[in-house]
Formats: structure tokens, C-alpha cells, sequence
């Protein structure tokens, strides 16, 4: 290789396992560009985020960390938040700044940032917009001072306030106006810039991607772009309005696809694609709000095969779709069924650049490359930890699926608190037989499962779930949140309440 590869890394928000027809057979439309990735890379099929919702993914797609050992034990952050992200918390930026590339981000950031503020300021609840706030001061902890050298975007999702773009470390523009949207179109009521019109904000941040990759074509970079799409508000432009035959969730999805066409061909103008690692996948799986049953009415299943939605413990919360184009170093058409999770990309960046990381950071991050090498190779993951979005943890490890809650702990029945009072209040599953997670075995591998959550109790207190040294984990202890780790009945797992 001339030089060290440039880096793109795509998040989609909130897009589903079988959204992409080159991971669903049974998709009733075509996803022409990401198939594409797929032909001219590697398809993982059973790769995970490490959450079932927004913030949390984020943080470990960036930190390789679980991001329960961070504060924020469930849930995610708003809008106008505090920063999640710890002070001196390297993050994947930081190493290829450290390498000597180009880092920028285009997109939704949502892991807090400091506005400044004044004494009336008060967070309000539900990510409602927030009184309070100098949008003409400097912004403090934003992407910039993450390890990225340049930020545009938006400082949490496309439906939480303020609709204002920020640039760096500013606000591009002053408010101007109060907006709100409704249905599919749905965004909470909140300040928007003269400018900011979120029908055109995929498209506009798209523009800024190409622009950077132009500017840094003569020098390796890393460029992070987490889309806003296709979350709420599901704003498909008009040239692929019912062009997928489902609703508009599909229609957006399309809209998504043309993107990454756009990016990639971009790279192929300006002579980057064969040395450009170019990752695709979502921060965790579909939202409700694209209307399942529309969506299943004309035959489309974004969670495909697998049980649940977003915010839930089930496969259908974080199994997501994960696609690794390297034209240079990957053969083309490839597959890999091995567990992957997001929090990897810390670890197999530094492999990549041949970088050994400090024990202090990427706690939960295990190098890929062997499988981007040779997809049929061995695991590189024992297990993998999940959490859905009230701070439910499962551990997968092999086949089983050890899940520490009695229903979905997410958005899908049984939601938390109307379980069945009868049933056992944790859940095991064998995914090789049951990968809908239909039938709990929990009773017939009482052994199995205290050996799963022993494990996994182990990963909480060393603080990380790799070789090396102890680390701590921050905030509330997260055992203390769910209340399960210390129970036993006569030297096996308690199921039952």
C-alpha cells in the first residue's frame, strides 16, 4: 500500500437488520447501493450494537466500551444534555489523530455537549426544549474536543431540540423560529434556525461528507458520519416518495441507500476507493415509529427473522446489519457469521495501524481484522454483552443467549412491568434452534445460566471483558440499577421472583 488507508464510517439511526435487500431475501425492495458494498466487500450477519438504542451504541462504537460502565445506566441523552463522554476518555478519533490523520465528523452527535447557560436553565424531561441557553457563546466538550479536528451536524436526534446547526464548536446561526412535526414526520416542538429546514438535513450533511472527503483527499483521514436517518422525523425527498411499495420508512431507507451511493462514488472520482475502508451499519434496530404493521401489510419485515424492535433485548433491538468495503485488502462478496460487536472498531482500527492501545481505554473492544482477513475463520469473540433501553444486560455466548429480565426490557410485549407474573424473570434461548426467542430453556440449563451470569458479573467488576489490567467502571453501579447479580438459589441462577 502507497499509505495508511482512509476511513469512512457510516451509522445509520435506527435502521433494521432486514432493511437491506442483500440481507433479506424476503425485502420487497431493492437497496441497489448497499447491496453494492456488499458484492464489493464483506457482510457480517450477526453483528451487534452494543445497546438497543441511540446514546449508549454511540458511546461504544466510539470508546470501545460498554457503555453501562459509563454514567448513564439506561435510556439516552437529549438534545441540550450534559456530555457523556469522560474527561480524558480516548476515543477512536483520538487515535487516528494520534496517527497523523484527518478526523471530522458530519452528523448527529447525541452524547451530550456544554452550552452555555444561563441561571433559568433547567433540563426538562422528555428531551423537550430547554429555556436557558446562549446560542451565540461557544460551545464546550463537542466533537472538537473529542479528537475530531472538525464537526458538523446536530447535537442529538433529528426530532430533539435545538434544530440548529452546529459548526465546530458554534452554533452556525442564531434561532429564529419555534417548529414541531407530526406522525411519521415527528419532531418535538423546539427552536430552529432561519436555515434549518429538517427535510433537507440528510442531504445537506451529505454535501458537507463529499466536501471533506475533496478536501482530504491527498491525506489519510477518518471521517465519521452518523446519519440522522432514518429515525423520526421520516422525511424521504421527493424523488423516492413510494418508491419502495411499502410506506415511507421504506421510501427513506431508499433515500439512505442513495447516500451511501453518493459517498462511494465520490471516492471513485477522486481515485480514493480501492484504499478507502469504507463501514456501514446502524446504531441498533428499527423504531416503532415506522409502523410495523403498514410495513408487514406490504410484505416487509425490518427486523426480519428476529424477535423485537428497537429499545428491546431481543435480537430485533441490536442485531443490525454491518457492511466492511476495502477494495485493497478484502475480498469482494464475502460473509462472516461470527459475533461482532460495534464496540469493536477501536480495537481493529488499532490493529489496522498497527497501534498497541493502553489498558485504560477500550475496555470492550476485540480486533475484527482476523475476520476481515478470513471471514470463515475462527471467533474472535467468546461472548457479547447487551442492553436494552432500561438497562437490562443479556450475555451471548456460543449459542445461548442468557437474557437478565422477564420480558423485552424495551418497547415490544412483554414490556417492562406487564410481564407474566408466572413466568421465570430471566430468559435463556438457544439461537442455533430458536433464533426468534420463542422458547425459554431457562429451566433445563439452570448451570448454564449461573455459569453465563457469573461471567458476566465478573465483566462488570473488572471493568472491562479483554485481557489487562482492572479498570472502573463510572457512575452508579449498575448492579445496583437491576438487582440481580448477588442472588442465588442453592449455588444456581434464582428465575424466579
Amino acid at each position: 500500500m502507497n499509505q495508511k488507508p482512509n476511513v469512512i464510517y457510516i451509522l445509520a439511526d435506527d435502521m433494521g437488520y432486514g432493511d437491506i435487500s442483500a440481507f433479506n431475501e424476503n425485502c420487497p425492495f431493492k437497496t441497489p447501493n448497499f447491496d453494492a458494498m456488499c458484492e464489493n466487500g464483506l457482510r457480517f450477519t450477526d453483528a451487534h450494537a452494543s445497546s438497543a438504542v441511540c446514546t449508549p451504541s454511540r458511546y461504544s462504537i466510539l470508546t470501545g466500551r460498554y457503555n453501562w460502565r459509563s454514567r448513564l445506566k439506561s435510556s439516552v441523552v437529549g438534545g441540550y444534555s450534559e456530555p457523556l463522554l469522560e474527561k480524558g476518555r480516548k476515543t477512536v478519533a483520538d487515535l487516528f489523530r494520534e496517527q497523523g490523520y484527518h478526523t471530522a465528523m458530519v452528523g448527529k452527535w447525541h452524547l451530550g455537549m456544554n452550552f452555555a447557560k444561563t441561571p433559568e436553565f433547567t433540563e426538562l424531561p422528555d428531551f423537550d426544549a430547554c429555556k436557558g441557553v446562549d446560542y451565540g457563546a461557544p460551545i464546550q466538550d463537542s466533537p472538537v474536543a473529542n479528537g475530531f479536528d472538525y464537526f458538523f451536524g446536530i447535537s442529538a436526534s433529528l426530532d430533539m431540540p435545538p434544530y440548529i446547526y452546529i459548526e465546530n464548536d458554534r452554533f452556525t446561526e442564531l434561532p429564529d423560529r419555534e417548529t414541531i412535526g407530526k406522525g411519521k414526520k415527528y419532531w418535538r416542538k423546539g427552536l430552529t434556525g432561519k436555515n434549518f429546514h429538517h427535510e433537507h438535513v440528510l442531504d445537506e450533511l451529505t454535501d458537507k461528507v463529499l466536501e471533506k472527503i475533496e478536501e482530504y483527499k491527498e491525506e489519510p483521514f477518518f471521517l465519521y458520519f452518523p446519519m440522522p436517518a432514518p429515525h423520526t422525523p421520516i422525511l424521504p425527498a421527493p424523488e423516492f416518495q413510494g418508491k419502495s411499495g411499502t410506506n415511507e420508512y421504506g421510501d427513506f431507507v431508499l433515500h439512505c441507500d442513495h447516500v451511501v451511493g453518493r459517498v462511494v462514488e465520490k471516492l471513485k472520482e477522486t481515485g480514493l476507493f480501492e484504499n478507502t475502508i469504507v463501514i456501514y451499519t446502524s446504531d441498533n434496530g428499527c423504531s416503532p415509529m415506522a409502523n410495523f404493521e403498514e410495513l408487514k401489510a406490504k410484505g416487509h419485515n425490518p427486523s426480519y427473522v428476529f424477535r423485537g424492535t428497537k429499545a428491546d433485548i431481543y435480537e430485533g433491538g441490536h442485531r443490525i446489519p454491518l457492511i466492511v468495503q476495502w477494495p485493497e485488502a478484502i475480498k469482494a462478496g464475502g460473509s462472516c457469521d461470527r459475533i461482532v460487536c460495534l464496540s469493536d472498531l477501536m480495537a481493529t482500527m488499532a490493529d489496522v495501524l498497527d497501534v498497541k492501545l493502553p489498558d485504560t481505554c477500550a475496555e470492550d473492544s476485540v480486533s475484527n481484522l482476523p475476520l476481515w482477513k478470513d471471514p470463515e475463520g475462527a471467533e474472535v469473540r467468546k461472548d457479547i454483552v447487551h442492553q436494552s433501553i432500561d438497562g437490562s444486560l443479556s450475555i451471548r455466548r456460543g449459542q445461548y443467549k442468557l437474557e437478565l429480565c422477564p420480558g423485552s426490557g424495551g418497547w415490544s410485549d412483554p414490556v417492562p412491568g406487564k410481564e407474566d407474573p408466572e413466568a421465570p424473570r430471566f430468559q435463556l434461548y438457544d439461537l442455533s434452534v430458536d433464533i426468534s426467542e420463542r422458547r425459554n430453556v431457562i429451566e433445563e440449563h439452570l448451570e448454564l445460566a449461573s455459569e453465563l451470569k457469573e461471567i458476566l458479573k465478573g465483566y462488570i467488576e473488572n471493568g472491562r471483558s479483554t485481557p489487562g489490567a482492572p479498570q472502573s467502571n463510572n457512575g452508579q453501579r449498575i448492579w445496583d440499577t437491576i438487582g440481580w447479580l448477588d442472588e442465588e438459589d442453592n449455588g444456581r441462577i434464582k428465575i424466579y421472583k
